[in-house]
């Protein structure tokens, strides 16, 4: 850990000459750090490149979803709003849009947030049978003979409990066990996936499961919205079939910010994380007990191809250290 705090105190102190140098271009930027591990860790990085790579002076701001659009609606500020996601921002987020406050410059995820029911590779490698719904259903005893759900509470178990009565589940003979904890249904998927065993259950990302263990998800058919909608009112009198879609996680930006530093924003707009690479950062991070901006560290280290397609020419010379 200590040599991950020195790369970050390195890295910092890379290049100060070349920050310096585009300090007339970029003035000061302010960006919410949501408070959630993998937000954390884009802020980390959008921070560092616009410091360093593009002279801003920035401020991250600690927030959260519903804070961070109010104070924009109200203050107009912070700048910058990075993984927003959509389905928990209410109206408010479609009335700023409306208004001309805000303005979405990229999907920061791709394909976003991600939701499924999963079984281990090994098990889909040995059955490929059991990639898809109907193999699951017609082989029950390959997956252990049970979904692992969701804890009351959560959305993912409404809509899993309407998906279970669509497909009939239990009658297929598959037992549910509907988790306690989010810690239970992470913990049997870990004990199943280190002993090789079946695991078949819901799961979402990025987490540091879907990051630390290879997962794959299975095909539960078309992606219909209205239906995944209904399905996630309880006790949904007509439950059908639907597979989850992705969820819409962005970066924002008020527009008094575009106009004033559209650099920045071009950055911003491609500045895009593969979900599956963001899972297995988090499953990095908890694994080093590490911090959001060492995982950031340890993201521009060994993700130089990715992050260098997201800056303009003067930039990547400022970053030319790294790269």
């Amino acid at each position: 850990m200590r040599k991950l705090a020195l790369a970050t105190c390195v890295g910092a102190a890379m290049f100060p000459a070349a920050a310096l140098a585009q300090d007339d271009g970029c003035g000061e930027v302010s960006i919410t750090e949501m408070n959630w591990a993998s937000a954390s860790i884009v802020t980390q990085v959008a921070n560092f490149i616009m410091e360093q790579g593009y002279g801003c002076d920035v401020t991250i701001v600690p927030s959260d979803t519903v804070p961070a659009v109010t104070s924009v609606a109200e203050n107009n500020e912070p700048d910058i709003l990075t993984e927003l996601w959509r389905n928990s921002t209410g109206e408010v987020y479609q009335r700023l849009v409306d208004e001309g406050k805000i303005e979405p410059v990229a999907d920061v995820l791709d394909p976003g947030g991600v939701e499924g029911w999963w079984i281990p590779t090994y098990l889909a490698e040995e059955h490929p049978e059991l990639t898809d719904l109907e193999g699951v259903l017609n082989n029950p005893e390959l997956v252990g003979g049970q979904f692992n759900n969701c804890p009351d509470g959560w959305g993912c178990r409404v809509v899993n409990d309407n998906l279970i009565r669509a497909i009939d589940l239990e009658d297929h003979g598959i037992e549910v066990f509907n988790h306690g904890s989010g810690e239970t249904l992470a913990t049997s998927m870990a004990s199943a996936v280190e002993n090789e065993e079946p695991w078949f259950g819901y799961y979402w990302g990025p987490t540091v499961p879907l990051g630390k263990y290879d997962m794959t998800q299975v095909d539960l058919g078309e992606v219909k919205p209205d239906v995944h909608a209904a399905n996630a009112t309880p006790d949904n009198p007509d439950p059908q079939v639907s597979d989850f879609p992705a969820a819409p996680v962005l970066t924002v930006v008020t527009s008094d910010f575009g106009e004033r530093e559209p650099e920045i924003v071009e950055f911003l707009s491609n500045m895009t994380f593969p979900t599956e690479l963001m899972s297995s950062l988090l499953a990095w991070q908890d694994e080093n007990s590490a911090s959001g901006e060492e995982a950031a560290v340890y993201f521009l280290q060994n993700n130089t191809e990715l992050w260098s397609e997201w800056i303009n020419d003067a930039a990547r010379e400022n970053l030319s250290g790294l790269l």
